[in-house]
């Protein structure tokens, strides 16, 4: 745990400086939507808000102390993390807390304690980017506000950015005007594309005594100023990568002597988009990449294959991806082929307490934002939020998940993806009318 330093904050970039005329909300989000960070190489944008929280006066923890390594899945190459590293310290990373961060343990948890005993609330606020091209159409309000990624490949697809905003002006407000009893505590969550985060964080106690918990999503196709109180349709997720592993030859000369593990991750991907559903279910299965081969001469001897399994019920995911990499082996075997099978995200479903929505929804009435009920497409998706939920759930506390209005521009997780800046302002209020009233 690490305590106010009394240093001043590190120059980060907008969010470090500020910009007139924007409020610490935008700051944050923009400075961070410039500098995006996929899983677990969140080092520059764990440690500045480690470092502005310390400044502030909250209680911190990062790294090991926030995250059990050991639990962590798909965890980007050493020689991606130090790469990711270097950068984040180029890029104005806080250097009291990047050292802490090393090796891809992005986690940062936050508490602020008032003075008189109470109740505990947390906020998860996810912080990472996704792989994708972002779009550089002039229309595109990144572009034109001048903080579109500098990092080619990565972008913030997904509206992550926009909760560290929101996260960082509550933590503002909170310690300014401090709850007259009880705790806050907020969880920077790396690594929730892909269902990671959490579960590497669950183990080090962090969401322990909690007792009402909240996620809060922006977008999720709800128009700017609603908010609806509960997505209990989140799904059950399962991420795969399957790598073949066969014999390389001369493709004209010598093709018999080959085994085409090419062959074998697109056979295993025709099988896995092909797997039966189940009646009286909401599941889904995707293969998202297929990588191999180097030249069209060559038999390729390795191949990659990165695919998802989701379900609406755990045992049904569970079942489902046993199917999948029945499929994948099945593949291997008929072209003699070996294949390694790695699970490298995991979630799992969770429901929300009806105490906890009627707080979310008095907060939300009291700002003058509308409820409704989420649209069919907000719960086709997971995250591994509900990890935290069922935690706090199983030890007494309650949890919902919840998602805030953004009118978006594009999809999540598509290149011209952006979300309306100006829910965020009201999106702050409502966080901490919900902590008020939950404390």
């Amino acid at each position: 745990m690490v305590e106010e330093s009394g240093r001043q904050p590190v120059d980060g970039g907008a969010a470090a400086r500020g910009t007139a005329g924007q409020s610490t909300a935008v700051r944050w989000r923009r400075d961070i939507h410039r500098h995006p960070e996929v899983g677990f190489t969140e080092f520059r944008t764990a440690s500045l808000i480690a470092g502005r929280l310390a400044d502030l006066g909250w209680e911190v923890r990062t790294g090991e102390d926030a995250l059990a390594p050991g639990a962590r899945l798909g965890v980007p190459a050493p020689d991606q993390l130090e790469r990711a590293y270097l950068r984040a310290e180029s890029e104005g990373g806080d250097p009291r807390f990047l050292p802490a961060l090393r090796g891809g343990n992005t986690a940062v948890v936050a508490t602020w304690r008032a003075a008189a005993p109470g109740r505990a609330f947390g906020l998860r606020a996810d912080i990472d980017a996704l792989p994708l091209h972002e779009s550089a159409d002039p229309a595109h309000l990144p572009v034109r506000g001048g903080f579109r990624s500098v990092h080619d490949g990565v972008m913030h697809a997904c509206g992550h950015d926009g909760h560290i905003g929101m996260a960082m002006e509550l933590a503002e407000r909170i310690t300014a005007q401090p709850p007259p009893r009880g705790s806050v505590t907020l969880l920077f969550q790396p690594a929730e594309e892909g269902g990671r985060g959490a579960r590497s964080m669950v183990p080090r106690g962090v969401a322990d005594g909690i007792d009402v918990f909240v996620a809060a999503h922006l977008g999720l196709n709800q128009p700017t100023g609603t908010v609806v109180g509960a997505l209990d349709g989140l799904l059950a997720n399962a991420k795969i990568r399957a790598v073949f592993r066969g014999v390389a030859a001369h493709a004209s000369m010598a093709p018999h002597e080959g085994r085409n593990a090419l062959l074998g991750a697109a056979a295993a991907t025709l099988a896995v988009q092909g797997l039966p559903r189940f009646p009286g279910h909401e599941t889904r299965v995707a293969v998202g990449a297929i990588h191999g081969g180097t030249s069209s001469n060559i038999v390729p001897d390795t191949a990659e294959v990165l695919l998802e399994t989701r379900a609406d019920d755990g045992a049904v995911n569970e079942e489902l991806r046993a199917r999948a990499e029945r499929a994948l082996r099945g593949a291997a075997e008929m072209y003699g082929l070996g294949v390694d099978i790695d699970l490298i995200g995991s979630v799992t479903t969770a429901r929300a307490d009806r105490e906890a929505v009627a707080l979310v929804e008095a907060a939300a009435t009291a700002g003058g934002l509308r409820l409704t009920a989420a649209s069919g497409e907000s719960g086709v998706a997971s995250d591994d939020a509900t990890a935290f939920m069922r935690h706090v759930q199983e030890r007494g506390g309650i949890a919902t998940y919840t998602a805030l209005g953004a009118t978006l521009t594009a999809p999540h997780h598509t290149p011209a993806f952006d979300f309306d800046e100006t829910a965020l302002a009201p999106g702050v209020a409502f966080l901490e009318d919900l902590v008020r009233r939950s404390l």
